[in-house]
């Protein structure tokens, strides 16, 4: 099957985005006054909810209160988000949190290759939009042919929901793309939508299940950045992930699927 197109998720996989994250929201719970903070290990289990308005709810209905403050609390939640994603986007903007090792280079090979390029991500556009411009400057919107946010649709990751918008976006079968991916709930978004999906885990995800996925790298590498033990472990040509051995890969998961 030829490849068309590579799908990318935003947050944990295009750059390490949760400590921005992590950070805009207790700055946004101050604001509130609420007196809430999430602290590194309590944020890395709170990202197993998928969203952040979602993983305020939870986190919400999680705590030892009575159910009168409860109800208090929950139409707040849209407030506290809002204000969370206004701080988000100007820690981003102040260039503080740059590409992961590979992803510029692999998202040039791909375009010079002629590859359509898309995003599916349960972030919102405006968070996509800072991200973007603030590491890849005024041609990042331009680069991705199909943007695909949280916002538009009923259900997000694990559901496959966001990854079926984009593949409809590129009128493309899932055959047809690859998705990256950086954490269990992203792979099971990705593998139900029909995608080939590879894998690059960081400090929030290492420990996730990526049973399923195609391909599991620390980073796609480049030369400044070689991966241990490649060529020859998992990739071919290089010791970073290339467009070649993408396609490579995407070929025998379509070969493993068809049997």
């Amino acid at each position: 099957m030829p490849l068309y197109a590579l799908i990318f998720d935003v947050d944990g996989t295009l750059a390490d985005t949760e400590e921005a994250h992590r950070v805009a929201f207790n700055l946004a719970f101050e604001r509130h006054g609420l007196g809430w903070h999430w602290n590194t290990s309590e944020y890395r289990e709170l990202l197993k909810v998928t969203g952040g308005k979602e993983r305020i709810r939870s986190y919400i209905d999680a705590l030892p209160l009575a159910e009168a403050e409860r109800a208090r609390l929950r139409p707040m939640v849209r407030d506290i988000h809002i204000d969370k994603t206004r701080l988000y986007s100007a820690l981003i903007r102040d260039g503080g949190v740059p590409l992961r090792a590979g992803v510029a280079r692999l998202l040039d090979e791909a375009t010079a290759l002629g590859y359509k390029l898309a995003i599916a991500s349960t972030t919102t556009a405006v968070n996509i939009d800072a991200l973007l411009e603030a590491t890849l400057g005024s041609r990042g919107l331009d680069m991705f042919a199909v943007i695909a946010c949280g916002d538009q649709v009923a259900q997000k990751k694990p559901a496959p929901d966001i990854y079926q918008l984009a593949l409809r976006g590129l009128d493309l079968l899932p055959e047809h793309a690859v998705a990256f991916e950086d954490s269990h709930n992203g792979l099971r978004a990705a593998t139900a939508a029909g995608l080939c999906t590879i894998v690059t885990p960081n400090f929030w995800t290492e420990e996730h299940d990526f049973a399923g996925a195609a391909l599991v790298l620390p980073h796609l590498g480049g030369p400044e950045l070689p991966l241990p033990g490649e060529p020859g472990r998992q990739l071919r040509n290089a010791a970073w992930l290339t467009c070649e051995d993408v396609e490579r890969i995407a070929a025998r998961h379509a070969s493993t699927a068809v049997h």
